[in-house]
């Protein structure tokens, strides 16, 4: 039987939620996935409340709420982001197009878009 703690975990409004699939993604650790055209969090353990989905979704859908659940699991997201890191298509920036391979990228909200922005970029962005 698993014990619960109180915790930052991923909540996600399915009325808001319009199942495009862009916090897929971001999610390393596997927790998201789309499910009968909706995205959910597939195994709470597996969500460590970084919130790395948040800022790549246009409709607003996903918070971050405290709540009691289990804890997350970091022996078994670890063994989910290896598998994944096998087929992992790096994200670029939307501005340079410099990929996650040579520069940090963060989630970015642009012009209605979700997207990324490179750390060289986002000065720029920030100060015109």
């Amino acid at each position: 039987m698993s014990t619960t703690t109180t915790r930052q975990i991923v909540h996600i409004d399915e009325d808001l939620c319009t199942g495009c699939g862009l916090c897929v993604s971001p999610c390393a650790e596997g927790a998201i996935q789309i499910i009968d055209g909706k995205a959910k969090v597939i195994r709470e353990e597996l969500c460590d409340g970084a919130g790395f989905c948040l800022g790549v979704c246009p409709e607003g859908a996903l918070t971050i709420e405290e709540r009691e659940t289990v804890a997350f699991d970091e022996e078994a997201a670890e063994e989910i982001m290896a598998e994944k890191l096998k087929t992992y298509i790096p994200q670029v920036c939307f501005n340079c197009g410099t990929d996650e391979e040579n520069a940090p990228l963060l989630p970015v909200r642009t012009k209605g878009q979700s997207t990324w922005v490179c750390t060289r970029c986002l000065p720029a962005l920030i100060h015109g």
